[in-house]
């Protein structure tokens, strides 16, 4: 799945009002001209918001980060307003949403972490409580960001945790600054391997350099059009608090954690006035750039352990990607849950489990099991 799918901002409230989060999150959209393809981008922003489908009801006993309207921490990075939640101390653990979530789609994981770690959600500019900047949306942006939270907030190196589009920004961001991560975790993440077939970054910037006036004056707005028509239909569609309910519902096998909690959270936020233009921004242009960065080129700078928790359910980001990506890179550990794109929120205990007993490891100086089988106390079943 692509790094690309689509935002619809941040919360403000948790109440139900129709003014909704909605995003698409690591759903590769191309260009929606059917209905299912609406439908399809509709299911993939909520799953990517803050689904939470307990396995077996477990969420139930855990306890849960408290909804705070106004939001928690506030760090203003080049002059926006970005939101994050801290809890706990010790060894630093940063942990990143997917598109159109938030930190509170951490509700089920920031408290246990936080009993031996100290524990950071941030929202990603554009997203959560975190300004809806109007910028020019790049894969660079949400790195830069999380490089200089890690540089000017967490002030030493950390574990850092990514869902989605957060999995692919946590990646890129240990590579640009290794000396601050020290060890990777990825669910379900965005981003995809690059095509050997595809030709050369120099090859692909001739045809735009050639581009002629008709181009440039008639077809460009007519396409931009479209796009505007398209995008709105579907930011509004997907902002129906009955629609995303039935949604969530249908793409995860247990519907226990749908609750008003998690659906106030995704129905809040595009009350911004900014929330739609974001929304555009963010399918048109960001996604029109995904193949820029490739998993395969991050895999090869990469220099810490990584863990993969990996929902096998997921219908977008299959147990595929995530077998690729361990043949790739040799210090990966691999261990499968029976969950969807969201396995932290939709079954957190056994993901905290598994999480606490992979970085004891790290902790230990041991180094990861990665070829053996799961545990079944690591296996949401």
């Amino acid at each position: 799945m692509s790094v690309a799918c689509a935002a619809a901002l941040p919360t403000a409230s948790a109440r139900r009002r129709g003014s909704p989060q909605i995003a698409l999150d690591g759903g590769k959209l191309v260009m929606m001209q059917r209905r299912d393809l609406v439908t399809k981008g509709v299911t993939l922003s909520v799953c990517c918001s803050l689904l939470s489908s307990n396995s077996n009801g477990s969420a139930q006993a855990l306890e849960r980060l408290p909804f705070k309207a106004d939001g928690y921490n506030f760090w203003t990075w080049r002059g926006r307003r970005i939101h994050y939640v801290e809890q706990g101390a010790g060894q630093p653990i940063v942990l990143i949403h997917g598109f159109g979530a938030s930190a509170f789609h951490w509700r089920y994981n920031i408290p246990e972490l936080a009993k031996k770690y100290k524990v950071y959600a941030i929202d990603l500019l554009g997203f959560g409580w975190s300004e809806k900047a109007l910028v020019e949306y790049e894969a660079t942006i949400w790195m830069e960001q999380v490089c200089d939270f890690l540089r000017e907030v967490v002030k030493e190196p950390a574990v850092v945790v990514g869902n989605s589009l957060g999995g692919f920004t946590t990646l890129f961001a240990a590579t640009e600054v290794p000396e601050l991560v020290l060890a990777v975790v990825l669910l379900n993440s965005a981003g995809q391997f690059g095509d050997p077939n595809r030709p050369p970054e120099a090859a692909e910037a001739a045809p735009a350099a050639e581009e002629g006036a008709v181009t440039r004056l008639v077809v460009r707005p007519l396409k931009e059009a479209f796009q505007r028509v398209v995008l709105g239909f579907l930011f509004w569609q997907a902002k129906q608090p009955a629609r995303i309910e039935k949604v969530l519902k249908s793409v995860y096998k247990d519907a226990t954690n749908v609750d008003e909690y998690l659906i106030g959270s995704i129905t809040a936020p595009a009350a911004d006035p900014n929330a739609g233009e974001v929304y555009y921004r963010l399918m048109s242009r960001f996604m029109a750039n995904q193949s820029r960065y490739t998993l395969d080129r991050l895999l090869n700078k990469l220099s810490c352990p990584l863990l993969l928790l990996w929902g096998d359910l997921d219908p977008w980001v299959g147990p595929a990607k995530a077998a690729q990506i361990k043949k790739f890179y040799q210090d990966t550990t691999v261990v499968n849950l029976q969950a969807g794109h969201c396995p932290h929120d939709e079954a957190p205990e056994q993901f905290n489990r598994a999480l606490l007993e992979w970085l004891t490891s790290l902790d230990a100086g041991k180094p990861a099991e990665s070829d053996q089988e799961p545990e079944p106390a690591l296996q949401s079943v």
